[in-house]
């Protein structure tokens, strides 16, 4: 796999991503955001610092979800509206490059606002005289590697369905992936109300299969002053990426056997 046309298309998503307007949009909604945190712990006595922590965080993550979902359901159905991939596919690039090369592009993008609205929300606590600590800058790396699985997942229906309907089941993951431990809790009460395990099974299975995006929130950890592990955070981020890894993989499978004619 020749790695100079995956940087080329990366390269070239990156610089259209810049392109569009709703991308500087968000990123200056997200640091509206964190500065008006400050502003926000005014008003509260003796809660300032959580506030703005927990206002920093929620902000980053919840543009950075919008950002992942909006530029990554397209990374493939526009280039099939414009008809720009005949001209790409003609040249001898695989389908697997051109989806890799799409995916890094938008992982950059994606690195790029988060540092931005990182360094917005570091910004706020150095005003505050509050050092950030590993527990806080873990919590900005868990989001973004959050993104990674969520931008994966927007790439991988995009290989097969409308944006639209991308969008749709995009956000559906991100909803559910936060609300996975609810449904193993559902699946054990279902097995001990029913006699039945048919749906407690299914429910387990869903669990399993389904990204758990509870293990990116250390919001708590860092509002409440509580250390987390190293150890803890190198394993949730190999579970991210190797997550991340296998939907990228299914969506070269799928592209490759898709007929775009």
């Amino acid at each position: 796999m020749r790695f100079g046309d995956i940087a080329a298309i990366a390269q070239n998503t990156y610089k259209e991503n810049l392109r569009d307007k709703i991308l500087y949009n968000l990123v200056i909604f997200g640091l509206v955001m964190i500065g008006g945190s400050l502003l926000l712990s005014t008003l509260t006595i003796g809660e300032r610092t959580k506030i703005i922590m927990d206002v920093g965080l929620a902000s980053i993550e919840l543009f950075g979800t919008l950002i992942a979902i909006f530029v990554g359901i397209g990374l493939v159905s526009k280039e099939l509206e414009k008809r720009t991939i005949y001209t790409i596919l003609c040249k001898p690039v695989s389908r697997s490059r051109f989806i890799l090369g799409k995916y890094l592009g938008l992982v950059i993008t994606l690195f790029v606002n988060v540092s931005i609205m990182g360094i917005g929300f570091f910004l706020i606590l150095a005003l505050i005289h509050v050092v950030p600590n590993f527990t806080i800058v873990a919590a900005v790396l868990l989001i973004f590697v959050q993104l990674l699985i969520l931008t994966a997942f927007a790439l991988l229906c995009s290989t097969f369905t409308t944006s639209t309907l991308s969008a749709m089941f995009t956000l559906s993951i991100y909803v559910i992936g936060h609300l996975t431990e609810d449904l193993k809790n559902l699946a054990l009460r279902l097995s001990d109300v029913f006699s039945s395990t048919f749906s407690s099974t299914l429910l387990e299975v869903v669990y399993y299969v389904l990204p758990n995006f509870d293990y990116f929130n250390i919001k708590g950890e860092v509002v409440h002053g509580v250390s987390i592990d190293p150890a803890t955070v190198g394993s949730i981020l190999l579970y991210g990426l190797v997550y991340a890894a296998v939907l990228v993989a299914l969506s070269c499978l799928i592209f490759e056997r898709r007929d775009v004619k």
